[in-house]
């Protein structure tokens, strides 16, 4: 008799217990400059924008036969962990995957004309979506 005593109060406590909440959705639209590190609402990691690896984008001011792409490099830092360093492009569009958030390049600003002088790094500016 007391084993079903025990068996029934653990049926009735599993049963109050509250399930796990459902992680909040996230849909943030970021813009880092080179360097910066920005939070996203509703995520637990930030992201830095390390550098732009390579740009071989056509100038919008020239006639290219293929468009060229622009690597982005970023970090996605965990609150306790180590950094996951990824590469966004920008002629490939292909978001990454970092835990339960998808991250994708919206834009690489600015965008590289051939008559205007080089621009320099400091300018740069990625425009990320970070989803979950």
């Amino acid at each position: 008799m007391r084993s079903l005593s025990v068996i029934g109060i653990l049926v009735v406590t599993s049963a109050c217990a509250s399930p796990t909440a459902p992680e909040s959705p996230v849909d943030a639209r970021v813009v880092l400059a080179l360097g910066e590190i920005a939070a996203v609402n509703g995520a637990s990691s930030r992201i830095r924008f390390l550098e732009v690896v390579g740009d071989s984008r056509c100038p919008a001011d020239a006639f290219c036969i293929q468009g060229g792409d622009a690597v982005v490099r970023i970090d996605v830092i965990p609150t306790f962990g180590t950094p996951s360093t990824y590469d966004l492009h920008t002629g490939n569009p292909q978001p990454v995957r970092h835990d339960n958030l998808t991250i994708e390049l919206v834009d690489l600003s600015p965008y590289p004309f051939g008559s205007l002088p080089l621009i320099g790094p400091s300018d740069d500016r990625a425009t990320l979506r970070v989803t979950r």
